[in-house]
């Protein structure tokens, strides 16, 4: 029997002044709660598109949490195996 599991990431941005701040949760059925953070800045020469801030900064947020989940992992297999882990992309 094939057994599915459930990921899930919630994102939320914010926005004040030019500067846009993401914040990417991972929500896992065995309560595994990893948050990843990232933020986009407008240059005062560039024209005000919230949407390309936004991209950069939820980009940057899932980027944070993809590191941290190797992290995880990595702490995960070093406490069942004893030995030293280095996870890299």
């Amino acid at each position: 029997m094939l057994v599915a599991k459930q990921w899930t990431v919630e994102i939320a941005i914010g926005e004040h002044d030019g500067n846009t701040a993401a914040e990417a949760r991972l929500h896992t059925e065995d309560d595994t709660d990893l948050v990843g953070s990232g933020s986009a800045r407008l240059h005062p020469a560039d024209e005000d598109i919230p949407e390309i801030g936004d991209e950069v900064a939820v980009a940057r947020a899932l980027s944070d949490l993809g590191h941290r989940l190797l992290l995880t992992a990595a702490a995960d297999i070093e406490a069942v195996s004893a030995e030293p882990v280095r996870l890299t992309w």
